[in-house]
């Protein structure tokens, strides 16, 4: 289908398993996970965004879900909200300060949002410091995750594909054998994955493989490591950039767990919840290789999420809770 860089076949489950279990897979999939001596304190960013909802707009200008600070915070990490419409000066701050960014979903504009503007910033400082040495991953969730094919392309590439409300197993590619992000997790959850509906899907739109394949800067940035097919459109539902920690998921690791609204596309089964709490380890994970640190226990307090309270949205929206700022 596609260049080695490209998009390889889908896998069944005991083709995925066969791959991962091989002794050389394994040795090559440890090698890339952290060591011992880490930061053992690590703080991740999560970007607001424009409270496109009329419901949410009495609360503040821009928004984040709570159930992202609660999928960092399971796995070990504090959270700081990023808030829109700051100086270049305060963001390449907290930029320095932080060990990590998250872009998370939401229905705003790729291109003309403030969201994306900000986006924006944080990756180019991204790849400019992982390329010096200094590491910092970006993670980008469903709306974060197209955001990102955006900035490393400057096209908006995304198809219509009425992916609202579902929860799907993942096709996994042969690149997948060769990922960071799944190293760690057991071989029977990447069966599960690979055959039950263990991932959330909340978008109308998304990158489709057969646009991912003709764009050189995609093709040659990320690897392909899920995909899924939802009328008759194959779009791209996990990637992994080669030479940066820059990762993408068109799913919501974050809802299994914490969003409550009997919407069918949640699935809370055990798996599912594993499906989670792994991906939630791998993120914090890479957040703990960077270094960076505010300059002031102070500073760090003042910036911390715990400076706000969530709201209960769940009567008026699909998030349970989210947390507000002017």
């Amino acid at each position: 289908m596609a260049s080695s860089r490209g998009v390889t076949p889908m896998l069944t489950a005991c083709c995925l398993l066969a791959l991962c279990c091989s002794p050389g897979a394994i040795s090559l999939l440890l090698r890339s996970r952290r060591v011992d001596g880490g930061n053992d304190r690590p703080i991740l960013g999560i970007l607001a965004q424009e409270t496109d909802f009329e419901s949410f707009q009495k609360f503040g200008s821009s928004y984040i879900a709570a159930s992202y600070v609660k999928f960092i915070e399971s796995a070990g990490a504090r959270v700081v909200p990023i808030r829109l419409n700051r100086s270049d000066e305060e963001y390449n701050k907290i930029f320095y300060s932080i060990n990590g960014i998250l872009y998370p979903g939401g229905g705003v504009d790729l291109k003309t949002s403030e969201f994306s503007r900000v986006a924006k910033i944080f990756y180019r400082k991204a790849l400019e410091a992982n390329e010096r040495g200094d590491y910092f991953p970006v993670w980008g969730t469903c709306l974060g995750h197209q955001l990102l094919s955006y900035l490393t392309c400057g096209e908006n590439l995304l198809t219509w594909t009425n992916t609202d409300n579902f929860a799907f197993p993942l096709n996994f590619t042969k690149d997948a054998k060769g990922t960071k992000m799944f190293a760690d997790f057991p071989d029977d959850l990447l069966q599960e994955m690979a055959s039950d509906p263990v991932t959330s899907n909340f978008h109308f739109w998304s990158l489709s493989v057969q646009n991912f394949t003709n764009n050189e800067k995609l093709r040659s940035f990320y690897k392909v490591l899920t995909t899924n097919v939802h009328g008759n459109i194959e779009f791209i539902s996990t990637m992994e950039a080669y030479a940066y920690p820059v990762y993408g998921v068109q799913w919501h690791p974050e809802k299994n767990p914490f969003e409550w609204n009997n919407r069918t596309g949640i699935p809370h089964s055990r798996s599912a919840m594993r499906v989670t709490y792994y991906i939630a380890d791998f993120l914090v994970n890479e957040a703990q290789k960077s270094n960076h640190q505010f300059s002031s226990k102070k500073e760090e307090a003042e910036a911390l999420i715990y400076n706000f309270n969530p709201v209960f949205t769940g009567r008026f929206s699909s998030f349970d809770q989210a947390y507000f700022f002017d």
